[in-house]
């Protein structure tokens, strides 16, 4: 979906559309009440006590009985599984569920020191230092050798570079990935010691 936005300034209107991005709604989609569509279903009511199989409109009457709402659970099933609750209290916990899990969830970040074969040692050592300081904060630290014209024929130089690199930072790191090229840069991961 565009909208469309009009700017007026000195030399005329200009339009310029713009493309608006809708959030994805984080709750499971499942069907509810009406939307059912099965003809017999297997009933668990809001208590959590199990109705065996009966008819759609008996299940209906069951929740409106009770002023909750039919959601069917288990779709696949054979007859399907639905079961008399609240769905917007439901979906509010889902959600705030998601949120707790998102809080929880942690984040590695990953920071990137660029050199090349030519690299001088007084350079090199600012970004061992700096790389050490990083892996104590539990990042990830990425070396890039990044190669340019000729300097392509001897990769030996960068990888050289690189494994001086681990060594002085093997009592701090881990290597997760060797001195490996790709295309026209060769790369280095370390991770912290702790295994974060």
């Amino acid at each position: 979906m565009y909208n469309r936005q009009e700017i007026t300034d000195k030399r005329g209107t200009i339009k310029r559309s713009r493309r608006k991005f809708s959030r994805k709604p984080t709750t499971p989609d499942y069907r509810i009440n009406r939307s059912i569509r099965a003809r017999e279903v297997r009933l668990i009511d809001h208590n959590g006590s199990n109705h065996g199989v009966i008819a759609i409109e008996e299940a209906r009457n069951l929740a409106e009985e009770a002023n909750l709402d039919l959601v069917e659970v288990a779709p696949g099933a054979n007859p399907p599984v639905c079961r008399i609750m609240d769905y917007g209290k439901f979906t509010y916990e889902f959600t705030k569920k998601e949120r707790e899990a998102r809080k929880r969830q942690k984040k590695i970040e990953i920071k990137t020191i660029r050199l090349t074969p030519r690299t001088d040692d007084f350079h090199r050592d600012i970004g061992v230092k700096n790389a050490r300081r990083w892996l104590g904060e539990g990042k990830k630290v990425k070396f890039m050798v990044r190669f340019k014209a000729r300097e392509i024929t001897y990769p030996e130089l960068g990888q050289r570079a690189l494994q001086d690199i681990a060594e002085e930072l093997s009592d701090i790191a881990v290597v997760e990935q060797k001195p490996k090229l790709e295309g026209w840069r060769m790369t280095l991961m370390l991770a912290p010691e702790g295994g974060v």
